[in-house]
């Protein structure tokens, strides 16, 4: 039986609608996930199924985008500069040849400091601070800015740093004071002991025998620099899922990928960020929303392997997943599935979760389609 659709469409998107529920129904039964959008900070999309519409759901990498959005709210007033050297703020950052390295080539994955040769912890993988101060003496694994790679596990905890010594707060901490509860956005990042009944643990999906060829055949070893950057060549790595599910990263929220939210929180950060929503003028102006949109890194990526664009902190959405958006549109995808993004060109902001991981990570294919029908609809109703 397939599973019901929950939620409402304004008129215009009721091909959103019929997207969604051919997806849900082609899905296996126990489906269960969240897509919401806005247009011109009206919301416009806003459907579920299987859970609830306030359900919350880990988004992995999906949280760098609420981590950056602090980091370009803070460049915006000025109390961080781009083109500084991170050691400005940081000094102990320095160390191992990374002294010439500005904030903008940090936020661009630009550094090469994507994980150390010894690994984390389980524990340290939940404390930002804790990662930032092994950080600081890693010797980079390319000479920084010369090449880029994704900063997958470490990238939030490194600005972090650099917005915890700029501002005496943590990240986190800024992060609650001037996104998360003036729009009271249902997007955490430390999700209070309150919430937790609302969390709904992320499932893992077994790959086809075709993917697993996949995976099989890709370059693999203890020693890679993918596997130091996500961090699987210590002795016990642990799972991904098993990451989200963790009560202790939950609480404390890591900003590179330990956020916690619904479809409704993502879409709604970046409504917030590009346009006027609840009677407030955009958290982002015109400058800034251009210039963390702004292509900094793209081409092949040295994590990865693959090709990937970013922007300041963000994707570079339309380059890396979805050429038919605007350009400078900006957000972030998570491991689960979930993807965000704000188009500025055409007032866009979307949101997607889903409770089961998907292959092969980042943002699940459906919102291939899912995305397409937003923006389409979006066209025709601007």
């Amino acid at each position: 039986m397939a599973q019901e659709i929950h939620g409402t469409v304004a008129d215009g998107f009721e091909a959103v609608r019929a997207e969604f529920a051919s997806f849900v129904a082609a899905e296996r039964p126990d489906y269960e996930g969240q897509l919401c959008a806005y247009l011109h900070g009206r919301r416009v999309v806003d459907l579920w199924t299987g859970g609830e519409a306030d359900s919350l759901y880990g988004v992995f990498s999906s949280t760098k985008g609420a981590a950056h959005l602090v980091v370009a709210l803070l460049v915006q007033d000025g109390t961080l500069e781009l083109d500084r050297k991170v050691t400005y703020y940081w000094p102990e950052f320095g160390a191992e040849g990374k002294a010439a390295v500005t904030l903008r080539e940090l936020l661009a994955h630009r550094a090469g400091l994507v994980g150390l040769d010894a690994g984390f912890s389980a524990a340290e993988m939940a404390d930002d601070r804790a990662l930032a101060e092994r950080l600081a003496d890693q010797k980079p694994f390319w000479r920084p800015g010369t090449a880029f790679g994704y900063h997958a596990l470490v990238i939030g905890a490194l600005t972090g740093e650099v917005v915890r010594r700029a501002t005496g707060r943590t990240l986190q901490e800024v992060y609650e004071e001037r996104v998360r509860a003036p729009y009271g956005l249902d997007f955490y990042l430390g999700l209070p002991e309150s919430e937790e009944p609302r969390f709904r643990t992320v499932q893992p999906m077994a790959p086809t025998p075709e993917q697993q060829a996949r995976l099989d055949a890709q370059p693999t070893g203890p020693h890679t620099l993918t596997s130091i950057a996500y961090n699987t060549h210590v002795p016990e790595p642990g799972t991904l899922e098993g990451y989200a599910n963790s009560r202790l990263v939950r609480a404390k929220g890591p900003a590179s990928a330990g956020g916690v939210a619904s479809a409704r929180g993502l879409a709604t950060m970046y409504a917030a960020a590009i346009s006027e929503l609840d009677d407030r003028p955009p958290l982002l102006k015109p400058d800034t929303i251009a210039e963390v949109g702004q292509i900094h890194s793209v081409g092949y990526d040295l994590v990865a392997r693959t090709h990937k664009a970013f922007g300041l902190g963000f994707q570079a959405t339309a380059d890396q997943w979805y050429p038919f958006l605007g350009a400078g549109t900006f957000g972030h995808s998570g491991a689960g599935g979930s993807q965000a993004f704000a188009d500025p060109r055409s007032g866009l902001a979307y949101g997607y979760t889903r409770r089961r991981m998907s292959f092969p990570g980042g943002a699940a294919p459906e919102n291939t389609a899912l995305v397409r029908a937003v923006h389409e609809a979006a066209l025709g109703n601007n």
